[in-house]
Order: C-alpha cells, then structure tokens, then sequence
C-alpha cells in the first residue's frame, strides 16, 4: 500500500507540480528540464526498485518516460504559451502521454512486474484516465 501511494505521489508530483511551478515562479528553459529529468531519475529509481528491474528494463523505462515527459511538458507549454486555462485540456494532455507510459510498459515488463505494476497504482490511474476519456465522449 505504502508503495502504491509513492508512485502515485510521484506521478501527481510530476505531472501537476512542474506545471504548478512553472506557473508560480518563472523559470529558465534549463531549470524546467533539469526539474523533469530529477524527477524521472527518481521515478526510475522507484520502478527499479519496486519491480526489481534489469538493467535492460532501467533502459527502456528510462528511455521511455524522458521522451513521453519531455512531450507533455512541450505541450503544456504550448497550451501555456497560448493563455489556455481551461484544465480539462491539461488533463487531457497528461492523460495522452500516460497512456503511452502505460503502453510502452506493457511491452517489456514481465507478468509479475506488470502485475505489481498495476497493484502499486498503474490499474488504478488507468481506470481513472478511461472513466475520463468515457466522460469527455459522452
């Protein structure tokens, strides 16, 4: 349980507290990357460490969220740039690259490490990204 709430922490911390920050404190291009890739090191750690992965696993998980967060964060800058406030649009974006995660994870993960995968919150922000995606087709 424990560990189910650090993931989800860190992805909460990750996704809302560089744009939380981004919008609080003016921040240099540098600053705003050396932020996401502090926090995707210490995602990786996390994941490595929950789910016991090999060093070719830490490649691909690594690999995989730099290029999935280094896209959100371009378009949550965009949408920044363009005075969006409507956080539906956020969300939606926070939502897309999540799910590409999900996807990407899905691929070299085996079952056990999928399985804790889902048990330490993935089932769970998966259920929620659906139930919102339902609601914005609707």
């Amino acid at each position: 349980m424990k560990q189910k709430s650090i993931l989800i922490a860190i992805a909460l911390l990750f996704c809302t507290g560089a744009f939380a920050q981004q919008q609080q404190t003016p921040q240099t291009p540098e600053e705003r990357e050396k932020l996401l890739y502090e926090n995707i090191e210490k995602q990786v750690d996390k994941l490595t460490e929950n789910l016991n992965l090999e060093d070719w696993q830490v490649f691909y998980a690594d690999s995989v969220l730099v290029c999935n967060y280094t896209q959100m964060q371009k378009e949550f800058e965009e949408l920044s740039a363009n005075r969006v406030t409507n956080t539906d649009l956020y969300q939606l974006a926070q939502d897309v690259w999540e799910e590409k995660n999900y996807n990407a994870f899905q691929k070299f993960l085996n079952e056990d490490q999928w399985n804790k995968y889902l048990k330490q919150g993935a089932a769970r922000a998966k259920k929620a990204r659906d139930k919102r995606a339902a609601k914005r087709s609707n």
